[in-house]
């Protein structure tokens, strides 16, 4: 693979031109142009549509780019990853978290291993559930923490903690003077809820199915946060859990759905290599917060 050609392809998208591509790289623009018709020879793909003088990039193109974004930053670390090695600091423990757990969870964490751990150097990225498992399968991290259950026979799981579903309101919300909520509860409310094919969606339509609801949803999102930030803003209620909206305080209320709903959040693993001495420390310091807010927070559970 040539490495430039790579690098003009990127920059070719990233500045939406060749002439960007070109001023960045310090080569001519019919070279940058060689370099992309070469890496869609080597690739057989096509990257762009010619269309007059502009390039376009067809959807193989936007697949490929993303993709090549994360190689070329890789590349982009080797002399970080030489001073890291020259200086004693010789491992760098990669995990990736679910953007709803990221604050309740993952970074807690992360600061009590880099205070057990001095040393030692994290990288911290968070991803959706669907890509999360795909580039941990891929060795692209060392470990995980995500919602359960993963289906990827590359993926070893432990249950962290355990979270019920809450109907979220904003404070003051007339439903908040109950005790629980009930599906009914929520019928003619402006209700939030996640993308059709994500997990807690899933959940959550589940939730008012059982009841023989048919629910009409005011707002569809991409994320648990952004939902309940809607919330939080006075759009709607949706359906969480406590970890979710930990740092949005006092803004909003939660009360418990009935029947009862709980969500398992837990450690993804590649089951291809055994996890280092970091790695492991990492896990330690992620079940001692899930412990730490399960003994805080009746509707979070760590099971014995």
């Amino acid at each position: 693979m040539n490495i430039k050609a790579l690098r003009a392809f990127s920059h070719t998208l990233s500045e939406g031109s060749i002439a960007g591509a070109s001023a960045i790289m310090h080569l001519s623009q019919p070279a940058v142009s060689r370099l992309i018709s070469a890496l869609e020879g080597e690739l057989r793909l096509e990257l762009f549509h010619r269309t007059g003088r502009r390039l376009v990039p067809t959807p193989e193109g936007l697949a490929f780019y993303r993709e090549a974004g994360r190689i070329l930053d890789n590349l982009d670390e080797i002399p970080r990853i030489a001073a890291d090695i020259r200086g004693g600091r010789t491992e760098t423990v990669r995990l990736v978290t679910m953007p709803r757990i990221a604050a309740a969870l993952a970074s807690p964490a992360v600061t009590a291993f880099m205070a057990r751990v001095p040393r030692a150097r994290v990288n911290l990225d968070v991803r959706a559930r669907r890509e999360a498992g795909k580039w941990l399968a891929g060795r692209e991290y060392d470990l995980g923490v995500g919602a359960l259950p993963v289906d990827h026979q590359d993926i070893g799981t432990e249950l962290l903690i355990r979270a019920r579903a809450q109907a979220v309101m904003p404070a003051g919300h007339a439903l908040a003077a109950r005790d629980v909520i009930r599906a009914e509860d929520l019928a003619g409310q402006p209700l939030i809820t996640l993308m059709p094919g994500l997990l807690l969606r899933h959940q959550v339509d589940d939730l008012f199915r059982s009841a023989g609801l048919n629910p009409k949803y005011a707002c569809e999102v991409a994320s648990s946060q952004l939902a309940c930030q809607l919330v939080a803003d006075g759009a709607g209620i949706t359906i969480a859990d406590s970890l979710t909206t930990q740092p949005l305080g006092d803004r909003v209320v939660l009360r418990p759905v009935v029947p009862e709903r709980w969500m398992s959040f837990g450690l993804l693993l590649p089951v291809s290599a055994a996890p280092s001495a970091n790695g492991r420390a990492l896990a330690d310091c992620l079940r001692d917060r899930a412990r730490a807010l399960a003994a805080g927070d009746p509707h979070l559970r760590v099971d014995p």
